[in-house]
């Protein structure tokens, strides 16, 4: 029992050592924050202390910046503001100048104006004056006309009206009466000296125009050395023919005929481009696309010039001055082109000097009429590019580049498709039809020349509701009558529109042709 007490006692004592102790660590933890937050406290205050003066510091820094920042802009603006008060100072007192400049010559302007006008006024005085005078001599001159008038007319015992009757009928009579002798005359002279005056014109004409029966022709076949040739245009799978076909646009037949191979194509100076290509590469010996592409473009070019020199050459020989650069070249590339056979180039040069000669005749313009002639086909040069006729396309391009309207009119009725007006267009078709008929001008025989008028006539005789068909102006153009009870007027435009379509597929024929189609309706009846 002893034992327990004194155990219970031991541990009530090391609870209470222990509470103790907790206690004083407590306190001493607490104590020695204290001390320490005392410490931090003081130190911070020191510290804000510190960054206030500082603060102040920069603050009072700060301002004195901001004075002097304030000081040089209003020190700028005063600057600024003293230099644009003494521009607009100088620019008024300038125009403050000018308007006193102005001032004196307006006042001088006045002055001359009140002396003009004084001036102006003695001439209108001085004018009434003689107005006056002559107005009172014209009144004296009537009344002694009117006294002699009265005279005569109690002389001649008629009055003035039928006085003027009597001598405008007499005048009248007799101009008439000679006039009609006159008119008489005329027409006798003319009757007897028209065809012989135009007979001895047109023989002159020939007479003096010395050119050669024969002409060139473009050529379309280029001989070869030897067949072998032909393989080296073909080239590996065809790549040589198709760089060349695709280069100038014309095609290349190789054929069995023996060393030589054909260029077929519409266009002439492509024709010639190509034809030029495949000499230089078969004399050069080296043909593959790339070398095809250089030789082609190269031979283009010297073409152009060829063309722009020949032209010029034409233009010279024939003395045609002033021409547009693009009617030279169009001129140049006439000589590559052919109709019939014929050189075009050569018969334009032709038909200019028929012209000229026959204008100077007739008394006329000689370079008018030389060059409506010289410019008369200049269509046929494009002609395979642009729809229509090359009389059309001719007249459009001189209008284009500046022709006057006579040269154009002579040019677009060459082959009456307009309706010649003046000496010059019946010059240019005369020329243009004597240079076209000479022995050996044109290829084309008179049994070639029968049998397509007579295909054509036959084409319009196909179809139903055509009475008669006649091929006229050498086959330009195809009159057709039709009956008007099977054809009304709506079936004639049909009509023209099929037959139109069947010779564009069944004939071959240069320039175009015109298809008239004609109905008409008689009704006859008989008075008994």
């Amino acid at each position: 029992m002893p034992d327990a007490l004194s155990g219970i006692v031991n541990m009530q004592m090391g609870v209470l050592y222990t509470a103790a102790a907790v206690v004083l660590a407590i306190l001493v933890g607490f104590l020695g924050r204290k001390v320490i937050a005392e410490r931090k406290l003081k130190s911070a205050g020191k510290e804000a202390e510190k960054l206030l003066a500082e603060a102040r510091r920069d603050a009072a820094t700060i301002r004195k910046e901001a004075r002097l920042e304030a000081k040089d802009e209003l020190y700028a603006l005063r600057q600024e503001v003293e230099r644009e008060t003494r521009e607009k100072r100088q620019e008024i007192s300038g125009m403050e100048r000018r308007l006193l400049q102005k001032e004196e010559n307006l006042d001088k302007k006045v002055d001359l104006l009140d002396k003009k006008e004084n001036d102006i006024a003695n001439r209108e005085r001085s004018i009434v004056a003689r107005e006056r005078s002559v107005r009172q001599k014209n009144e004296r001159l009537e009344s002694v006309l009117d006294e002699e008038k009265r005279r005569l007319q109690e002389i001649s015992g008629l009055t003035i009206s039928e006085a003027k009757k009597i001598l405008f009928a007499q005048l009248e009579a007799d101009a008439r009466r000679e006039s009609a002798l006159k008119l008489k005359r005329i027409e006798e002279e003319l009757r007897e000296n028209s065809e012989k005056k135009g007979q001895w014109i047109l023989s002159q004409a020939i007479q003096r125009c010395a050119s050669e029966h024969v002409v060139e022709s473009t050529v379309s076949v280029v001989s070869l050395p030897n067949d072998e040739m032909k393989g080296r245009i073909i080239g590996r799978e065809g790549r040589n023919i198709r760089a060349l076909e695709n280069a100038t646009g014309i095609d290349i037949i190789v054929d069995d005929t023996p060393e030589a191979v054909i260029l077929s194509g519409y266009e002439p100076v492509r024709r010639e481009v190509a034809r030029r290509t495949l000499a230089r590469l078969i004399t050069d010996g080296r043909i593959h696309p790339a070398r095809i592409e250089e030789v082609v473009e190269k031979v283009r070019e010297e073409l152009d010039v060829e063309i722009r020199e020949t032209g010029e050459q034409a233009a010279l020989d024939t003395d045609i001055q002033g021409l547009h650069p693009e009617e030279v070249k169009l001129i140049g590339r006439l000589k590559f082109r052919t109709s019939y056979g014929q050189n075009v180039l050569q018969h334009s040069m032709e038909v200019a000097h028929l012209a000229g000669i026959m204008a100077g005749e007739l008394g006329v313009s000689v370079r008018h009429a030389k060059r409506a002639a010289f410019l008369h086909d200049i269509g046929k040069a494009v002609d395979h590019e642009m729809e229509g006729s090359h009389a059309g396309i001719g007249a459009e391009l001189a209008r284009k580049y500046g022709e006057s309207d006579e040269i154009v009119h002579a040019i677009a009725a060459h082959h009456n498709e307009t309706q010649p007006t003046s000496v010059i267009d019946v010059l240019t078709q005369a020329a243009d039809a004597v240079s076209a008929a000479r022995p050996g001008a044109r290829r084309e025989t008179l049994e070639t020349y029968v049998k397509r008028l007579e295909k054509l006539e036959h084409i319009a005789d196909s179809f139903i509701g055509v009475d008669k068909a006649y091929a006229i102006q050498a086959g330009r153009e195809i009159r057709i009558m039709v009956e008007p009870e099977k054809v009304s007027d709506a079936d004639a435009y049909l009509l023209a529109r099929d037959i139109t379509k069947k010779v564009e597929s069944e004939l071959e024929y240069p320039g175009q042709i015109k298809i008239t189609v004609i109905r008409e309706t008689r009704v006859v009846e008989l008075a008994k």
